[in-house]
């Protein structure tokens, strides 16, 4: 049961309409302009219709959050949705663009009315904790076997780090990859995980990864997400990351469809709520504590299923397991710091792996922006501040990151071309936020971007020989897809960045948690960045997202049989 309580509280800087109209602003997002229409009646904002934008599918949740929010308290003194900050900034921006171009004066005070949600004691079949991609997968199984479903997330929207996921999803043997005349398999799979985790990975869990890819591929389409391409990316024997059309970020993608599934299927999401402790009895798990604005409440439940992350986010907890990355930037959703761990841990879990902490070499410098792979796996060089390369691009992220902190200054650039940016619409948004420098010439490039200039000519002369003849002899780089011929030339100066942390809780292959003795605790589940195991000491790109769609499937669908 839900009940709604009015608060007053006294805000600066409000917005008053003074007549009745509609007002047209624009400001600029993550990707580009955000353009809104603002109605106003009566001394209030009525109506914010976003009538133009080019941020990613998931940030129209934080957009539609944002106007709610500006309407309810009608004031620009909102805060921003995390994860999305860039969105939620223009968003407001054009607000207070179209308020300023109506002659409109702002307020300085004003009553701030805010519906909070309270919520009392209840009960369901499955509770699942987390609304990253692995908490959206498992809530849908759940409820596709039969299974009374409530997904929490503690933050005001879903999607966790799987928002910023952008390069695609590994799978083998596809119904794609065989449209489009790929030859894969499972077991090439399975070998090429095996060895970019340096054979630390949980040969059980790798199996069931490897071998259920191409069913969860789809199982995506079948909800609705565009998984079109096909790429290379690092550590693959064959083009195996699947992707939306066009190079679109993966991430936001398959949060759009799921989210969307999900509301269809009518289970519930409560977002802004944070779960305090996992609920026991009589050595079962009997559902969680949940804490929302201040207040705490029960949910219980035959099963849980625990997808609330890593600890990529949590400075203290990087420092207590890998001291040599204190200090490390990181790429990381604000909300991924690892208490789902120690909930679990608190009921006896198992944890493994915690040690194994994986850079992303391709983060732009000094930022925490991160550069997909798939811009190399598109035919991006890395070179060095003498315009040499220094190493096979597509190289597992360990290896690459270490090679990049083995140059001078601790970093390198990214070099590419105009038809790179044409085939990867991700790169659009890199160019937008300014990470990117251009010019019409490799020469005139490296000028810019302060490297041996005639230096970078010759190693991106080598290289396109390379192209034509279909071999790196200097790296063998075994992706080359294309010559770096097309002006504009791009350069973005990239290092590492904390990415993933392949360590957390120990589960077996049908996701349930275990005990340090190896026994299941009953009733409780997990999948995603939470676990460990599946990626032993580095993480191929492209296998978390198949991760999080695996084993969230798995997941539910064992929560659902628990209630049976």
């Amino acid at each position: 049961m839900i009940k709604k309580v009015l608060c007053m509280s006294a805000l600066v800087s409000s917005i008053a309409v003074a007549s009745k109209g509609e007002f047209i602003g624009s400001g600029k997002g993550y990707n580009g302009e955000i353009k809104v229409k603002v109605s106003g009646e009566n001394n209030q904002i009525k109506e914010i219709e976003v009538i133009k934008h080019e941020e990613s599918g998931f940030t129209r949740r934080a957009m539609k959050k944002i106007s709610d929010e500006i309407i309810t308290t009608q004031s620009l003194d909102v805060d921003n949705i995390a994860g999305a900050t860039y969105t939620s900034e223009g968003l407001k921006e054009a607000v207070a663009k179209a308020i300023a171009s109506s002659g409109i004066i702002l307020n300085k005070v004003a009553v701030k009315n805010k519906m909070i949600s309270e919520y009392k004691d209840i009960d369901t079949d499955v509770v699942v904790v987390g609304g990253g991609g692995a908490g959206l997968a498992a809530a849908i199984a759940a409820k596709e076997n039969g299974a009374r479903v409530i997904l929490l997330e503690k933050m005001p929207m879903v999607g966790g780090n799987t928002n910023y996921a952008t390069g695609g999803i590994n799978a083998a043997d596809t119904s794609v990859q065989k449209k489009l005349g790929i030859e894969d398999s499972a077991e090439l799979y399975y070998n090429d995980t095996m060895k970019g985790g340096k054979n630390l990975n949980d040969v059980s869990l790798v199996k069931k990864l490897t071998q259920e890819s191409k069913y969860a591929i789809d199982w995506l389409i079948s909800k609705g997400t565009d998984l079109t391409e096909v790429s290379f990316s690092g550590g693959q024997s064959v083009k195996r990351i699947h992707r939306p059309t066009g190079g679109k970020a993966v991430g936001p993608v398959i949060v759009d469809a799921l989210n969307s599934t999900l509301e269809n299927m009518g289970v519930e999401t409560r977002t802004n709520s944070k779960v305090a402790n996992l609920l026991m009895e009589n050595n079962k798990i009997s559902g969680v504590e949940v804490e929302t604005n201040g207040k705490k409440y029960k949910v219980n439940a035959k099963a849980v299923v625990m997808a609330t992350g890593g600890f990529g986010a949590n400075a203290e907890m990087i420092k207590q397991y890998n001291p040599k990355l204190e200090g490390f930037g990181t790429t990381n959703n604000p909300a991924i710091t690892g208490e789902g761990i120690q909930l679990i841990q608190a009921v006896g879990g198992d944890v493994v792996d915690m040690t194994q902490i994986q850079t992303h070499p391709t983060v732009a410098h000094k930022t925490s922006n991160l550069i997909t792979e798939s811009v190399r796996g598109e035919g991006a060089i890395l070179v060095n501040r003498d315009g040499k390369r220094f190493i096979n691009e597509l190289e597992t992220r360990d290896v690459v990151s270490k090679a990049e902190l083995e140059q001078k200054g601790g970093s390198a650039f990214l070099i590419f071309d105009q038809e790179t940016r044409n085939n990867l619409s991700a790169i659009n948004g890199y160019v937008s936020k300014g990470l990117t420098k251009e010019a019409d010439s490799i020469v005139e490039l490296g000028k810019i971007i302060g490297v041996d200039s005639k230096e970078l000519e010759k190693t991106v002369g080598k290289y396109n020989e390379f192209v034509k003849n279909g071999k790196d002899l200097e790296f063998g780089k075994k992706g080359l897809p294309r010559v770096i011929l097309q002006k504009p030339f791009y350069a973005i100066e990239v290092s590492p960045a904390i990415h993933h942390t392949m360590g957390g809780v120990r589960i077996n292959d049908n996701a349930e948690v275990l005990d340090k003795n190896g026994n299941k605790i009953e009733g409780l589940y997990a999948a995603g960045e939470i676990t460990g195991g599946v990626h032993g000491g580095n993480r191929i790109g492209g296998n978390a997202v198949t991760d999080i769609i695996v084993f969230g499937k798995v997941a539910g669908e064992n929560a659902a049989k628990i209630i049976k």
